[in-house]
């Protein structure tokens, strides 16, 4: 017997009112350096110029007062001048770029400033610093096969080539190691000087086949002269059990102009083509924490790589609060990366336990609601995953969560492999493995047991 077919089926569906509303509404615009003091009379041709960029990078509160101006409020300059000297892991480094994306008529709120310049009183007052946070929270050094090459996972390695950024974010999770001193952080220096060290590093690469995966960082790649860092890079394609290489730059943002020099976009290129005749996927990974910090100059610099055949552009920011803990804020950065820089919105980091981060932290509740809100929005490819970097167990999603004690906000996390220090430790993977929530996230009684537990951390009153 022949089965009727359906009864004609009506459409239904349209567009409905969602939380987050799209398309961007935020128009996509260089903004205008000259309206800041210190930068009236810059030229374009100036302001394109990286060593112009470099030469004129905020290094001290004397010289952000001289770029903003009475925007820079001396009640505000005081509050960071006072974290400079009691709270700071990095010192100042702010390229024009990135200063001119903050919002100079309420620098106390905005988002860029929060993360680039500290306050003391932004951060937290009771526990700036959770009591078991630590100067290299992630153990990467103890985990070094040579000094400089971080061999944590089973096929992936982390070659720091060299500790300077072209600007110094305060979250830093390398503040060990990277930058200048400052009154709080005598930084580590490198002993084995540059050279040697990478040549180092690709001994042991060659040594090494379970390794396939290079992630060159530092510092930045952005401060290593191009003619060495194609020359690393290059090396790097030669050894043939290296198949992935991705270059970590926050300079993408935070200096564009640099990839847009000459000299570098024609070493960038030829790395390019070196990668596509050996079969190597050569990918850029660059950090970027809020959609105010996206210009058509990054745009422009982040096109020039898939000219030159490179895999992808990818961005890994950092959840940190008051700067993109809000689901609009990480719905339109994430809409901004992808529509208007061709950035893939790849990971979003929960901000590590480093001291004095704890205003920026937030709970793992708190991430795991932030990645369940974002959900739906973005192509499943795009949509990224927010994961907590659990010290000895490494990147985590934050629902893989094996037990989570909400009172004392200790959650706990198991691991499927060896770290390079683990090799002959027949327990590493039955051992359970903590990560502590801030504690001003905490119920009262959470609070008080800490309190208890480290009474000469808590500042008196």
């Amino acid at each position: 017997m022949q089965q009727e077919r359906p009864a004609k089926r009506e459409a239904r569906a349209h567009a409905a009112e969602q939380p987050f509303r799209y398309p961007l509404e935020r128009s996509f615009e260089e903004p205008d350096w000259t309206r800041l003091p210190g930068y009236r009379g810059v030229t374009p041709a100036q302001w394109r110029n990286a060593q112009w960029q470099r030469a004129h990078s905020v290094k001290n509160l004397r010289e952000l007062k001289e770029a903003l101006g009475d925007h820079l409020s001396d009640r505000l300059a005081e509050d960071v001048q006072r974290d400079m000297a009691e709270r700071a892991t990095m010192s100042m480094l702010i390229p024009p770029q990135m200063l001119n994306t903050m919002n100079e008529a309420d620098l106390e709120h905005d988002p860029v400033r929060r993360y680039m310049v500290p306050a003391f009183s932004d951060r937290d007052p009771a526990w700036p610093s959770h009591p078991r946070a630590s100067r290299d929270s992630l153990h990467e050094s103890d985990m070094w096969a040579v000094e400089g090459l971080t061999h944590r996972y089973p096929t992936k390695v982390l070659a720091e080539i060299l500790p300077t950024c072209p600007q110094y974010c305060g979250h830093c999770t390398r503040m060990d190691l990277v930058g200048n001193s400052t009154p709080q952080v005598a930084k580590y220096k490198f002993e084995v000087k540059q050279p040697d060290r990478l040549q180092l590093m690709l001994e042991y690469l060659r040594r090494t086949p379970s390794v396939r995966d290079v992630v060159v960082s530092g510092g930045d790649v952005a401060n290593m002269p191009i003619k060495r860092l194609e020359e690393f890079v290059s090396a790097l394609m030669d050894i043939p059990n290296i198949r992935d290489i991705r270059l970590a730059t926050k300079a993408l943002m935070g200096l564009p102009q640099h990839f847009l020099q000459t000299e570098v976009l024609e070493g960038m290129q030829r790395l390019g083509v070196k990668a596509k005749e050996r079969g190597v996927d050569i990918a850029v990974h660059t950090h970027v924490n809020h959609a105010n910090q996206l210009t058509p100059l990054v745009a422009e610099a982040a096109a020039t790589f898939f000219e030159f055949g490179f895999r992808d552009v990818r961005n890994q920011g950092v959840l940190l609060r008051g700067v993109n803990t809000t689901t609009k804020d990480l719905l339109e950065l994430c809409f901004t990366l992808e529509d208007r820089c061709r950035i893939l919105p790849y990971y979003f980091y929960m901000c590590d336990m480093i001291p004095n981060s704890e205003h920026w932290r937030i709970a793992v509740w708190e991430a795991q609601q932030l990645q369940h809100a974002i959900m739906g929005y973005l192509p499943g490819f795009a949509t990224p995953r927010i994961v907590c970097d659990v010290p000895m167990v490494g990147k985590r999603w934050v629902h893989q969560v094996e037990d989570y004690d909400l009172e004392k906000g200790i959650s706990y996390w198991s691991k499927n492999y060896r770290t390079g220090i683990e090799y002959d430790d027949a327990d590493a993977l039955a051992r359970r493995l903590p990560y502590y929530d801030p504690i001003s996230t905490l119920p009262e009684s959470g609070q008080a047991w800490w309190r208890s537990q480290f009474r000469e951390l808590v500042p008196s009153s």
